[in-house]
């Protein structure tokens, strides 16, 4: 990020007399993101600015002079994405397809090849680096502790086909046996579940209370309503309770990899 960017926004806090917790208090952030931006670790999003912009009381000059960036997310995941870079525990739920962070180069251009309206080839390339750079947050070996509850549709679709699909469920074994990520199947043969209308994300942080972000067609949501992280919380936890476990899970993985790579 450009160094007068983060230099200019740290001398406005200090000018305002504000720590970095309290502007992140006054801007609806966390202050470790405010500290990644000074830092030039992180370029605030759009919406980040925006509230920067509010609580320092700066006009428009930090959304409007914000630096470029290549990251491409679609606008409703901009707000999770900024706070899936600060988790310190992220809970994942599966219904469709794999999580962005555990994609493989191959399954998200299938992911995000075929669109409406059709994406151009530089569009497309973009998404696709922004989603494995999302996957650097897995180099750490602590932090964020990730977990992964897939339903098993996501396994049996064939997406790219068998030969993506066989390296793609592959990847999400090694991550397992690596213990960086706990993975648990939920079987086909389960029938209903409390996590069935759509894809859910949880989060938690070390400096402000946990969210939740749920996704479906052309739409996200971020839940930071006490209430209603709560309850998504406990639908995520009785799921989990169904699920296979740790090592079965891993064994219908590894079958099934090893089923595409038959067929490839």
């Amino acid at each position: 990020m450009s160094n007068i960017y983060r230099e200019w926004l740290k001398a406005q806090r200090e000018a305002a007399g504000l720590t970095q917790q309290e502007l992140a208090t006054a801007a609806v952030m966390t202050r470790s993101h405010i500290s990644h931006i000074e830092a030039g670790r992180r370029t605030p999003s759009k919406e980040d600015a925006r509230r920067l912009d509010r609580a320092l009381n700066t006009g428009d000059v930090l959304s409007s002079f914000l630096p470029d960036d290549d990251t491409a997310v679609v606008k409703h995941f901009e707000a999770a994405h900024a706070l899936e870079q600060q988790a310190v525990e992220i809970r994942e739920f599966a219904l469709s397809f794999v999580p962005g962070i555990f994609q493989t180069e191959g399954y998200a251009r299938a992911v995000l090849g075929p669109s409406y309206p059709p994406l151009g080839e530089e569009e497309c390339d973009r998404l696709v680096v922004t989603r494995l750079e999302r996957a650097k947050i897995l180099e750490d070996p602590v932090s964020p502790v990730v977990w992964a509850l897939l339903d098993q549709s996501v396994l049996d679709r064939p997406i790219g086909g068998p030969e993506v699909m066989a390296e793609q469920i592959t990847h999400i074994v090694r991550l397992a046996e690596s213990r960086r990520v706990r993975v648990h199947v939920l079987p086909r043969s389960l029938g209903f579940h409390p996590l069935l209308e759509s894809m859910l994300t949880l989060m938690w942080f070390d400096d402000q209370p946990p969210v939740a972000y749920s996704e479906g067609v052309r739409m996200g949501k971020v839940h930071d309503s006490p209430a209603m992280v709560q309850e998504l919380q406990g639908r995520y936890d009785l799921a989990l309770s169904d699920a296979l476990p740790l090592k079965e899970s891993l064994a219908l993985l590894r079958a099934t990899a090893k089923d595409y790579g038959r067929h490839d």
